[in-house]
């Protein structure tokens, strides 16, 4: 029987012109505006009734708008691995935030202190401006997250035109993506893009009769706030995304498995703790019974009372998808740098506030702007560090000083009662009797002149004397150790450590190899202790970790293994660094 392939079959024929080895980026097609609305034609249609306008109007005031802004996105990813991951997911996460924050319009009234007549034209222009910001609320991300090109490698400039336009100018089919690492979420680059999407009759239209609501949109757009004035617009539009985001992970959960932890949280958690420390009494800095303490060594929270306080703030916000217990909260925010963990890892703190018995269990701000970002002074901060418990802190400044000066010592007073009648009689003015000079002090070259002023204790005889303190030998070789960031993750850096840990043993047990230029870890030993190697090389990428930005293959062992490797200033007292020491 002839078991050879047909290289004229159909299958083989399809193998051969879709399948390569390696696999390719196949790219983004480039479609036109017309099939990407189409794909979303339903929820573009309970937009318009939620409007509640007709046909005509609606397709002259609304869809000028969604025309506009899916030929900027086009069928961009709203991120890289996370929420609307997928081609097309700016695009639908826009309408989906747009539609919910239009639906929140309806239980809220913007011009309250205006008449009626006056409400009646500026609800429509409130509404229509609502929906734009939720639109546009994602729309930085192309300008900060992402790197378009086509096949040859130009890039398109998202400040100068729409991704459809530079498509089109340039006939190009496919196009291709290229994430930035270690991207900052910088919402305010949304203005810059803003005018793609919304014309400028657009804003003159809702800036005719009043001037509150172009600010207010421009504000939800670049997530900054409005003093003075409640934001009710941003309000909306906050709530929408939180509400469409967390439906995504939700359905992605049931689908493809557990999302990502705290992927869209650190913005909602951190406006949070500004608002707290801005409006709530609670959190004034170093008050009685305050939230917040802020010394020599730091800021600090006392937990878990802040977590309660931030719960209550964004369940009355009505935001879902907020964690509820305060080691979720802790974890979120250890993760995006908002809070500094101990050495040993340990998230929490103890500090000793004045006025407290006992001490208060807190976690630790990486900076104290975090909390008062909308201040233009920090608070003053305690003179006497709060990790260090009063009484010790005392007995430091009670001592220092006794130590550096002793005090000279004092003639004898005279027992000639001829003296001490005179000295009575002798008006103040008068200069006193020469007194004769005080000792010399001792020399501390001269143990014996110290004896004779401060003798020390006496011992019984049959007492042993006090053992000397043992010091290590200089060639007894140190334990190796790991230096890792704050920002690094609490279980990466645990399983770091056990891994480095290792090195103090027989060669046959080590988890790692130390190399000249670092230390090579496996990742099978990342996945070992229950750390998934690509988050892992996510994290030692962001806090300059990595001696390699990518995994290398080295021999581990006798075998050929891959693994990533950590630089060498992170971990000290190597094996191979003491033999070079010795």
């Amino acid at each position: 029987m002839d078991v050879s392939t047909n290289s004229s079959s159909p299958g083989a024929q399809v193998l051969a012109t879709e399948f390569s080895y390696p696999s390719v980026d196949p790219g983004i097609p480039a479609l036109d505006v017309d099939a990407l609305l189409a794909a979303h034609q339903e929820l573009i249609d309970r937009i318009k009734l939620c409007f509640g306008m007709d046909r005509p109007s609606f397709e002259q005031t609304i869809l000028p708008l969604l025309r506009r802004y899916a030929t900027y996105v086009h069928l961009l990813p709203c991120t890289a691995d996370n929420y609307f991951n997928e081609p097309g997911g700016l695009l639908r996460i826009g309408l989906e935030t747009a539609f919910f924050a239009l639906q929140g319009t309806d239980a809220h009234i913007f011009s309250g202190r205006a008449t009626i007549t006056e409400r009646r034209h500026l609800e429509p222009r409130w509404r229509l401006a609502t929906f734009i910001g939720g639109l546009c609320c994602e729309l930085h991300r192309p300008l900060s997250h992402v790197i378009v090109t086509d096949e040859a490698g130009n890039e398109w400039s998202p400040y100068l035109r729409p991704l459809t336009g530079w498509l089109r100018h340039h006939q190009i089919k496919r196009y291709f993506l290229k994430w930035r690492p270690n991207a900052v979420e910088s919402r305010s680059l949304g203005l810059f893009a803003l005018p793609h999407v919304v014309s400028a009759e657009n804003l003159q239209d809702l800036a005719t009769g009043n001037t509150q609501i172009v600010p207010h949109l421009l504000a939800a757009v670049a997530s900054i706030p409005i003093y003075r004035d409640h934001n009710v617009l941003e309000s909306l539009v906050r709530r929408a995304l939180a509400l469409v985001i967390d439906r995504f992970l939700l359905a992605s959960a049931e689908r493809y498995g557990k999302p990502q932890l705290g992927s869209h949280l650190e913005r909602y958690l951190v406006d949070a703790l500004r608002r707290l420390a801005a409006s709530n009494h609670g959190w004034t800095p170093n008050a009685e019974k305050s939230r917040v303490w802020y010394g020599p060594d730091g800021m600090f929270m006392v937990w878990p009372g802040s977590a309660d306080d931030i719960r209550k703030l964004l369940e009355a916000d009505q935001l879902p998808g907020i964690p509820k217990a305060p080691e979720t909260i802790l974890e979120v925010l250890l993760t995006a740098g908002v809070l500094t963990a101990q050495e040993d890892g340990k998230a929490t703190w103890l500090i000793h506030p004045p006025g407290n018995k006992a001490a208060l269990e807190a976690v630790k701000v990486s900076a104290a702007a975090i909390l008062f970002a909308e201040s233009d002074k920090l608070p003053e901060a305690f003179a006497n560090p709060l990790l260090t418990p009063p009484a010790l802190a005392a007995d430091a400044a009670a001592v220092a000083p006794a130590i550096s000066t002793k005090p000279a010592p004092q003639p004898l007073p005279s027992t000639d009662e001829s003296a001490k009648g005179s000295s009575r009689k002798r008006p103040r003015a008068t200069p006193p009797p020469p007194i004769s000079p005080a000792p010399e002090a001792p020399s501390p070259q001269h143990p014996q002149q110290l004896a004779l002023l401060d003798p020390p204790p006496a011992t019984p005889t049959d007492e042993a004397p006090a053992p000397m303190p043992i010091t290590p030998r200089p060639d007894e070789p140190q334990q190796a150790r790991l230096l890792a960031p704050l920002r690094l993750p609490v279980t990466l850096r645990d399983a770091l450590a056990a891994i480095v840990a290792t090195l103090s043993g027989p060669e046959a047990d080590w988890a790692a190899k130390p190399t000249d230029d670092g230390l090579f870890v496996p990742l099978a030993a990342l996945t070992a202790r229950k750390v998934a190697p690509p988050a892992a090389m996510r994290s030692l990428g962001e806090v300059g970790m990595l001696a390699e930005p990518s995994p290398i293959s080295r021999d581990f062992q006798g075998q050929e293994v891959v693994g990533v490797l950590i630089d060498k200033r992170h971990v000290i007292d190597l094996p191979c660094q003491q033999k070079e020491a010795g």
